[in-house]
């Protein structure tokens, strides 16, 4: 792959500067640009070739939301991240505009120099580079193992595990749900606690299922989605017909809280294996271990497929472990998903 070509658009010469040398550690990728509002954004946007714009929400002359439809405009190829505080006002707008068009968001760290910028550098470049290969190829198709059949059992809960790239895959998935399907949908995002409330009513304004973060204790009800709180494992407990919540801090898993495997498994026990996998673009590998154990007690999975996936690691695992049902672009997972869930089955 070339490398990634980015635009780094912030009024504050220091985050520029700061974004800039982040991005260039990585021979993967080159700064084309750097800008100090949207306005110019949109002027060199037009006469130079950029593959990713990371764009800041708050601005002089020309704020980041003003500045979206217009970059896409210019170039309806281009991806764009968009920079967001961690606070709630910014969690709004980036949910906001990952429905307008924007390919991601990245939360920025309270100042430079913090000890979050690391993990705002790891986060930044694995989305910067996911989204350039998106932009400049598709992916030729690996060879899979050979899928498994479907299960002879009807699933009784329908769980989604996402991280890196997954709010706008969610979206295209949850709007290609409907909002019937008869039974409940737990979901993991990999996300920071102020982010989590806002993504869940941004799902639940798309038209199809209610959606909300779960609390502790609430019985799980067919047809509406059940978020995981930042910082807190999403658990299913009791049996099939009367599944509650249970919300943890018990110790990170993969490194992750919420953790994609801990849900997958206590939905295992409390369905008696009747569930089935989504497992959607994201970075690591949070969720095999969860998955191999609904495989082996009779449930059943589907990946999405590399060349649709910002990162193709969590969908990787479970597809290279030969654990799928089906490995599919994103565009095609939500109709297999109703397929799985409507048929007639003993």
């Amino acid at each position: 792959m070339n490398p990634a070509r980015v635009m780094v658009c912030d009024d504050s010469a220091a985050i520029r500067g700061a974004i800039t040398r982040m991005l260039e550690s990585d021979p993967d990728v080159r700064v084309v640009a750097k800008v100090a509002n949207g306005q110019i954004a949109v002027e060199e946007l037009r006469r130079t070739k950029v593959d990713v714009v990371v764009l800041d929400i708050e601005m002089p002359v020309m704020d980041g939301m003003t500045a979206l439809p217009l970059l896409l405009r210019a170039d309806p190829g281009v991806r764009i991240i968009m920079a967001s505080t961690l606070t709630t006002r910014g969690a709004d707008i980036a949910m906001r505009a990952l429905r307008l068009g924007a390919a991601d968001y990245v939360p920025k760290p309270s100042s430079i120099g913090t000890a979050g910028d690391n993990r705002f550098q790891r986060e930044l470049l694995e989305k910067v580079k996911g989204l350039a290969r998106l932009w400049q190829r598709p992916i030729r198709a690996a060879a899979l193992p050979a899928v498994r059949p479907a299960p002879v059992l009807s699933p009784r809960i329908l769980a989604i595990g996402s991280s890196t790239g997954g709010p706008q895959a969610l979206f295209t998935l949850v709007q290609g749900l409907g909002r019937q399907i008869g039974v409940p949908v737990v979901l993991t995002q990999h996300m920071p606690a102020t982010f989590t409330p806002i993504l869940a009513e941004h799902i639940g304004r798309l038209g199809g299922m209610p959606c909300a973060e779960a609390k502790d204790g609430e019985m799980f009800v067919p047809g509406r989605i059940y978020v995981a709180p930042g910082d807190r494992h999403l658990m299913v407990e009791g049996r099939a017909g009367s599944m509650r919540a249970r919300l943890t801090t018990d110790p990170p898993e993969n490194f992750c809280r919420p953790s994609v495997d801990p849900m997958l498994r206590s939905a295992c026990i409390a369905t008696d294996g009747r569930v089935l996998v989504a497992m959607l673009t994201g970075m690591g590998h949070d969720g095999l271990a969860g998955t191999r154990q609904v495989i082996e007690t009779g449930g059943c999975a589907i990946a999405q497929d590399e060349a649709t996936s910002v990162v193709w690691g969590m969908p990787g695992a479970i597809a290279q472990a030969g654990l799928c049902h089906a490995v599919l672009p994103l565009p095609a997972i939500a109709a297999k998903l109703r397929d799985m869930l409507k048929a007639p089955r003993a």
